[in-house]
């Protein structure tokens, strides 16, 4: 298990994006979170299988309807197993 932490930058705010990566991460069944950024990005973290973890992130990379994603930075660290669901931070 990994831990992909992701910042989306675009049109990411006030288009349903959180909700969005909640739904994908659960029906992956990866755990972590996701939120708004002051900048205007949004970040998610998930912990899970590798293969996993990648289609999450392609499903970020194209967003809800509505929202433009103009840039994704990620990286990898080990998975530390503290998450127990994927929620929304406010």
């Amino acid at each position: 298990m990994k831990r992909l932490t992701v910042r989306i930058y675009g049109v990411v705010q006030g288009v349903g994006f959180r909700v969005f990566a909640q739904s994908e991460a659960r029906r992956l069944a990866l755990s972590g979170y996701v939120r708004n950024c002051a900048d205007g990005s949004v970040e998610a973290v998930a912990e899970g299988d590798d293969a996993l973890l990648e289609e999450f992130l392609a499903s970020l990379r194209r967003g809800p309807f509505g929202a433009r994603v103009d840039r994704v930075e990620t990286s990898y660290t080990a998975a530390t197993g503290e998450f127990n669901d994927f929620v929304i931070r406010r």
